[in-house]
């Protein structure tokens, strides 16, 4: 029903109508269900029909209705309501015409399929990781485009002046992107690029995390993806540092190796860099694991202690970097393999760090209980 002249007056009028309405010996039941027939929407919202400016104590409240009903960001849903007039329900479907409610909805959804996208230059590179629920999605020009789009932009960002450098998407989401793709909106804030592409493609879509690798020492930074839809992105990432002691040692043969080493950390799964890095707390776990598996053998202390030792060392071949059998070459290891590199190149050189990412670990494959 249209709104009267009444509807014109502050919320505060309804609460005394309904204390002079008790007075008289209405139910709240009654009084209610009058209410609900003159000036509520069928979902029990107050609807806003009048273009006086409304005060910011109701402001707070419409947002946090909207907000509650949709799960669509605070600043669409703000911006909804200010360009309907406060009207909770023509704001509702202005959100659901801009596509922001059915991809802020699908966000209770397990997103554990995408891509992982690299940017790098002479001394940085950055790997962020974009979530999707499908394969099939992960397949898409838009998805990979932002992908893309995202690491180059953290690549762009202002150096952290950090040599390994984790990122959630909070450190990402609010800044400006430019994103120059026929089917998106431009220049925007990466957490509205998300929720477009995740609109576009009726997915849940989330930038999941980044990482940067750095090295300030004369040396080089070196990737390899895995699984590559095209250059620059891929499921499993390898990023390392290599660094030479001479400032006048020749770079190329550090590029060279330290791609083939990126491959590597991405078939083998290392750890840790070396032994000495190797946490105390997981040196005891397995310690503690190795040494029930031999006390089982019914073989004397002694032996007992050397079987655990000689387990050890096949532990520390299968965790830490520099112990690990070169996949290109089993006949060696990496620190042989770093040995001899640095014999070519007249100096000593050492990995900085390294990093093994890939796409959808550690998240649970299971679907969020919609409520």
């Amino acid at each position: 029903m249209a709104w009267g002249q009444g509807a014109r007056r502050p919320i505060l009028g309804l609460l005394s109508r309904a204390q002079r309405q008790a007075a008289r010996g209405y139910t709240s039941a009654t009084f209610e269900t009058h209410l609900s027939s003159n000036h509520f929407a069928p979902n029990g919202m107050i609807r806003r029909r009048f273009s006086s400016e409304v005060p910011a104590s109701e402001q707070m409240n419409l947002i946090k209705q909207l907000r509650e009903r949709t799960c669509a960001p605070i600043k669409d849903v703000k911006a909804s309501l200010v360009s309907c007039n406060w009207d909770i329900e023509d704001a509702l479907k202005d959100l659901r015409k801009r596509g922001v409610i059915s991809a802020a909805k699908k966000s209770s959804r397990t997103a554990a399929e995408g891509l992982l996208a690299i940017a790098q230059d002479e001394k940085r590179a950055v790997v962020v990781e974009l979530n999707c629920e499908t394969d099939f999605v992960a397949r898409n020009d838009v998805f990979q485009y932002l992908a893309s789009s995202l690491a180059k932009m953290a690549l762009s960002a202002q150096d952290p002046g950090k040599l390994v450098f984790p990122f959630a998407p909070a450190y990402l989401e609010n800044m400006s992107i430019n994103l120059d793709h026929p089917k998106l909106s431009g220049e925007t804030t990466v957490q509205n690029a998300v929720t477009e592409v995740a609109a576009m493609v009726g997915e849940n879509v989330k930038l999941r995390r980044g990482f940067m690798l750095s090295t300030t020492a004369h040396g080089v930074v070196s990737s390899y993806l895995h699984t590559c839809p095209q250059p620059g992105l891929g499921r499993i990432a390898g990023l390392i540092t290599l660094e030479a002691e001479d400032s006048s040692a020749s770079l190329d043969a550090l590029k060279r190796v330290g791609s083939s080493i990126a491959m590597h950390i991405v078939a083998a799964k290392p750890l840790f860099l070396s032994k000495e890095l190797v946490s105390a707390a997981a040196l005891e776990n397995e310690r503690d694991v190795l040494r029930t598996q031999a006390e089982s053998s019914g073989k004397p202390q002694m032996a007992i202690e050397k079987m655990v030792e000689g387990q050890l060392r096949k532990y520390f071949e299968d965790v830490v970097l520099l112990e690990q059998k070169y996949v290109v070459n089993d006949s060696t290891n990496i620190k042989t393999l770093l040995n001899d590199l640095s014999k070519e190149v007249g100096s000593k050189v050492t990995i900085g760090n390294f990093i093994r990412m890939e796409v959808g670990e550690g998240i649970g494959s299971f679907c969020a209980q919609q409520t």
